[in-house]
């Protein structure tokens, strides 16, 4: 009998240990799945100026700068996987992350004006701002409470944006362009929370914070008229800036 409780005395001694390690340890690779979403802003403006061989009057130029200053506020799903890697050593977690995953923030936003020396007729201002992915490659460092990790994370983002914008008017039928689309880096930064479900599993939600900076171009393609007249001495600026804010969920499996 002796020797019975002492063996039953030692299992749950040694499943206490083992529950004790599982739960405190994040150590390991690890491959998951991630699902949220994404809301941007971006502030963008459009300008040209005045020239005696161009198309606008003096005071055309002014209005158009009050149309073309505008914030776009992009919202998308982002959806993607990821793969990792955590050392544990007592509460200090220390580890590193890489995702790649769908975050399309797309809003196109037009807004019109009326030319001060000819009205009624006027113009309008039409910008968009786009996304097309979202990788990130990010340090971990966090604290572990048992099964609950406590996480601060930041590195490197990339996505591939684009930033259009168009001016048109009903005086004379003027048209101007511009297109900027290229892969953008920059730096993200964010924490979260995973909780380890079982031996394999654990489950997670994190804040993202990231800023691309700014998209700018000039052109000089404006025409008007019918058939069109180029008139390449009034020169087009355009800039945009974009920050994205990334809330999500994630599961991981643990080898």
């Amino acid at each position: 009998m002796s020797n019975f409780l002492g063996r039953v005395c030692l299992f749950v001694f040694l499943c206490t240990v083992a529950g004790s390690a599982f739960a405190g340890d994040f150590s390991g690779f690890y491959v998951g799945v991630n699902a949220g979403g994404a809301s941007g802003t971006s502030d963008v403006t459009t300008t040209t100026i005045f020239s005696p061989t161009g198309y606008f009057a003096a005071s055309s130029v002014p209005a158009i700068a009050i149309a073309g200053k505008n914030q776009l506020n992009p919202g998308s799903f982002t959806g993607g996987g990821q793969i990792g890697y955590n050392f544990q050593t007592g509460h200090l977690v220390i580890g590193g992350e890489a995702d790649m995953g769908h975050m399309q923030l797309n809003e196109l936003r037009s807004k019109s004006g009326i030319y001060p020396c000819c009205a009624p007729t006027g113009f309008t201002v039409a910008q968009s701002i786009s996304t097309h992915y979202l990788l990130t490659v990010r340090p971990r460092v966090g604290v572990a409470f048992g099964r609950l990790l406590f996480y601060f994370t930041g590195g490197v983002a990339v996505t591939n944006a684009e930033y259009k914008t168009l001016f048109t008017d009903t005086f004379a039928t003027a048209r101007e362009s511009a297109t900027v689309r290229a892969d953008r880096s920059s730096w993200i930064v964010g924490g979260g929370a995973e909780f380890r479900v079982t031996h394999h599993w654990s489950i997670k939600g994190e804040f993202l914070h990231t800023d691309f900076n700014n998209f700018r171009t000039t052109s000089t393609n404006l025409t008007a008229f019918t058939p069109p007249i180029p008139f390449p001495s009034n020169i087009w600026s355009h800039n945009a800036t974009l920050t994205a804010n990334i809330g999500r969920a994630g599961i991981n499996f643990r080898f």
